[in-house]
């Protein structure tokens, strides 16, 4: 394998207020552990991400410190690179970020190490919206998808698409906070269409409604893949989702390395249709009719999963791209079948809400108990927190989380005394 050169230092980013985000911390982990100054940009100093011994320095940003509009954005960067006092490799872990990085890539270009990369192609990618057209172009399968102009054409999308139907939010990251709106929401009803539609109005964020692609034990996959200047894939693979939260429509709880053709051929074509250089994070679902495979989401960064792509000799996309920005040579793409990614906090949920559905009648258990169960013979398991070279992240996110949950519990205890 070539040497790995740490010299050049690096700044993870990370836009998103979410203490729980645990793509944050691989990608701390991943380069601290290969010898590299590792800096990050987090919400608060008392992030969990804060406590690695693999993190060099945390860079807080305040609240409304960076609009979406990209107000503040070049700026904060331009002070961290003061911080950091020579150019950095930089790795953007939200879409957010990733856009505004493209985007702004002029300004920070002789402070920062950066893919080639076409300004919009990260904005059109994240926006679901726009990437329903690009599919459509690229000939990539997709589901099929209204993107309605009123609350009326909202209701009247349930006759064209069926119900229940996926209701999404093209940009997730404009939605006002404390609205309680999910990215993705399932709906039932005309009716629920049109009041989602209406809630959303002002926000910027647009919606969009899909036919939804049923599940089952092995529709979801996801692709993670690491596209070095000449369009070569670096690094990455396919995966299985068995575990997800929210349940069936959420972020990989439990995935599965598994290789699988069909997706990596979707994956690539979207690549060499666009241009696409870095790290690229796809989901998609097989589709029941005809068994195609659609893809639902497109993210312009490394998934928080990224490290079930981990190589027996320690690549995995971020080191790949490292290594790309940096210009070493990287070691030829090598594949590691079975291995399980768990996102402890979030599986343990997932399964928790899995159990009752199981003792339903008709519902098959031996299905959660492999939902509970490990990852097999001859497969190796990488969590999301716990690590032993580095035990006070997950110790931190323990308490944070059930913290968080203990005070959700005395809110709602309120509420019932409330009322009663």
């Amino acid at each position: 394998m070539p040497p790995f050169d740490a010299g050049v230092p690096a700044l993870v980013l990370r836009l998103d207020r979410n203490p729980f985000h645990h793509g944050t911390l691989g990608a701390v982990r991943s380069l601290g552990r290969a010898g590299v100054e590792v800096h990050a940009v987090v919400e608060s100093a008392a992030s969990p991400v804060v406590r690695s011994r693999h993190l060099h320095r945390a860079h807080p940003v305040a609240p409304g410190a960076v609009r979406p509009d990209g107000t503040g954005f070049p700026e904060l960067l331009l002070r961290v690179s003061e911080r950091i006092g020579r150019p950095a490799v930089l790795i953007p872990m939200d879409d957010l970020g990733a856009i505004l990085t493209a985007a702004h890539a002029p300004r920070l270009g002789d402070r920062y190490l950066l893919p080639d990369q076409a300004p919009g192609l990260p904005d059109a990618l994240a926006d679901k919206s726009l990437l329903a057209e690009l599919c459509e172009r690229a000939g990539v399968p997709h589901p099929e998808t209204v993107v309605p102009g009123s609350a009326a054409e909202a209701a009247g999308a349930a006759g064209a698409l069926g119900l229940p139907l996926v209701a999404k939010w093209s940009r997730p990251w404009l939605l006002p906070p404390g609205t309680g709106l999910r990215s993705t929401t399932l709906v039932r009803s005309p009716g629920a269409a049109r009041a989602l539609y209406e809630r959303g109005a002002d926000s910027g964020a647009g919606l969009l409604l899909q036919r939804r692609l049923p599940d089952a034990p092995d529709a979801d996959w996801f692709f993670h893949g690491c596209f070095g200047g000449d369009g070569r894939l670096l690094a990455g693979g396919t995966g299985r989702k068995e575990l997800s939260w929210p349940p069936r429509a959420g972020l990989t709880a439990k995935g599965r390395w598994h290789p699988n053709p069909e997706v990596a051929a979707i994956a690539t074509g979207l690549v060499e249709h666009t241009g696409y250089r870095g790290v690229i994070d796809l989901d998609l679902r097989r589709d029941r009719v005809g068994g195609t495979y659609r893809l639902l989401d497109a993210n312009p960064r490394p998934g928080a999963q990224f490290r079930l792509f981990t190589a027996p000799d320690g690549t995995d996309v971020v080191r790949a791209l490292y290594r790309d920005l940096t210009g070493q040579v990287p070691p030829p793409p090598a594949e590691c079948p079975g291995r399980v990614f768990v996102a402890e906090n979030y599986a343990l949920l997932s399964a928790l809400t899995a159990l009752p559905a199981a003792r339903r009648p008709g519902r098959a258990r031996p299905a959660a108990r492999s939902a509970l169960g490990g990852p097999g013979h001859g497969s190796r398991i990488e969590a999301a927190w716990f690590a032993g070279d580095d035990p006070l992240p997950f110790a931190a996110m323990a308490g944070a989380w059930l913290g968080r949950g203990l005070t959700k519990g005395v809110r709602r205890a309120r509420a019932v005394l409330h009322r009663s």
